[in-house]
């Protein structure tokens, strides 16, 4: 983009923001002109200091900002504890898994304020997870979208030209690249599927498959956000079914597409080992597996999708800023909010994390790199899900799997349970 164009936005941004922020000042017990704010985040410190130092906060003197990096173990604890003491933050960086759980924590701004055709211009389409029924929860910040990774070596010794574009051309590449020994032990895999507990980021593919089959999981009502993963929907199988059917099979021995099992190692390793050919990760893992093995031969792409389906998806975790709603500077923490996804500090932090911008405008301009290419493109069907709670809902989706891999339950016994378990999760 060029120079004049991001003046442009710049100018726009600026203008949009202090005709938005007047809704806060009621609220507020300082003006927005003047404020001295607290920022809790999991990024590093670097990341946020490139959008500050290159947002519109950084010329206003009037309003301070100190960025707090907190570990993510820890995070949840120490915000309630902080919140207790009244010594909380103004705003919170936080991923879109940890949004609902602190939903009750946090500021909604209003539509009539910040209206939601606003907000979908401006942003990619996963955002719209953050928009509830009454107003804005949180703000896009960052996106990491799940990609292929994919062992060029392993294709190539297997006389494989390119990687799936659709998931069922996954089965003759498991006939060509798994290999067994005499005992029937997994020495080479084609892809990591079916099991959980060694399969690494095992809850973000199965979201994924659910997504992409046709059921986003769990739904916002006017009754409030409803578990729907064992919902028929308009189709002659459940996808819940659908997807669930398609991702154990690669774990059963007696299956044509076995391929994976829970001896292995987990998936991240062995690819880095050279011995799994395909890996899906996130755009944020590139530079550790560069990292952890400078002479693996790998390439990047996109992740498979259903074939002739209407709507192309992938998975993709994203970061939002989200004002704290015990702040006694709500005026101030939305200009900063604002500032802090203008495009010049958006553009500023993907030379940082190298993960691609959530703005819209920002991804029109794809980049000549081969692998941000990707992530630009994966980027925009990026999606998630309402998320009850990071860490309950995985033990929930990983006691389907196992369920039904050690064949305690059938599919729909399994969905069933995890969608009862998923709503009690909810309340």
């Amino acid at each position: 983009m060029s120079n004049f164009k991001i003046a442009i936005l710049t100018i726009f941004g600026i203008s949009s923001v202090v005709g938005i922020a007047v809704f806060a000042l009621s609220k507020a017990t300082v003006s927005p002109q003047s404020a001295n704010l607290v920022v809790w985040g999991t990024i590093s410190n670097e990341a946020f200091d490139s959008a500050y130092q290159n947002s519109t906060l950084k010329s206003n003197k009037e309003v301070k900002i100190a960025y707090v990096k907190k570990d993510t173990a820890n995070f949840d604890s120490e915000f309630v504890e902080a919140l207790a003491e009244g010594t909380g933050p103004d705003i919170v960086i936080l991923r879109d898994d940890f949004i609902y759980k602190n939903s009750k924590k946090l500021f909604v701004i209003p539509y009539k304020s910040y209206p939601a055709r606003t907000f979908k211009d401006k942003f990619i389409e996963e955002g719209e997870i953050f928009l509830s029924t009454d107003g804005i929860v949180a703000v896009p910040f960052i996106i990491d979208p799940m990609v292929l990774y994919w062992n060029r070596d392993m294709f190539s010794n297997n006389q494989i030209s390119q990687p799936p574009q659709y998931w069922d051309q996954i089965y003759p590449l498991v006939d060509k690249i798994t290999n067994k020994d005499s005992s029937g032990n997994i020495l080479k895999s084609a892809i990591a599927l079916g099991e959980w507990r060694n399969i690494t980021n095992a809850k973000e593919i199965i979201s994924m498959l659910l997504l992409q089959a046709g059921t986003p999981i769990t739904s916002r009502t006017s009754q409030g956000v409803m578990a729907v993963l064992n919902s028929q929907f308009d189709y002659p199988i459940a996808p819940g079914t659908s997807a669930i059917n398609f991702y154990t099979q690669f774990s059963n021995p007696t299956s044509a597409t076995y391929t994976w099992n829970r001896a292995l190692p987990s998936s991240l390793n062995f690819f880095l080992s050279g011995n799994l050919s395909m890996y899906l990760g996130f755009a944020s893992e590139i530079f550790p597996i560069q990292q952890k093995n400078s002479n693996l031969n790998f390439d990047v792409t996109y992740v498979p999708q259903i074939r002739d389906s209407a709507k192309k998806s992938v998975f993709g975790h994203m970061y939002s800023l989200a004002i704290v709603k015990q702040s006694k500077q709500i005026g101030g923490s939305f200009l900063a909010v604002n500032a802090l996804t203008e495009a010049t500090a958006l553009t500023a932090l993907e030379t940082i994390t190298n993960l691609p911008p959530v703005r819209r405008d920002l991804l029109s301009n794809k980049p000549a790199d081969a692998f941000r290419s990707v992530f630009y493109s994966s980027a925009l069907i990026a999606h998630s899900w309402i998320d009850p709670d990071a860490y309950k809902s995985a033990g929930t989706l990983r006691d389907m799997i196992e369920s039904i891999t050690s064949g305690r339950n059938r599919v729909s016994e399994a969905l069933n349970t995890a969608n009862d378990e998923l709503g009690t999760e909810l309340k």
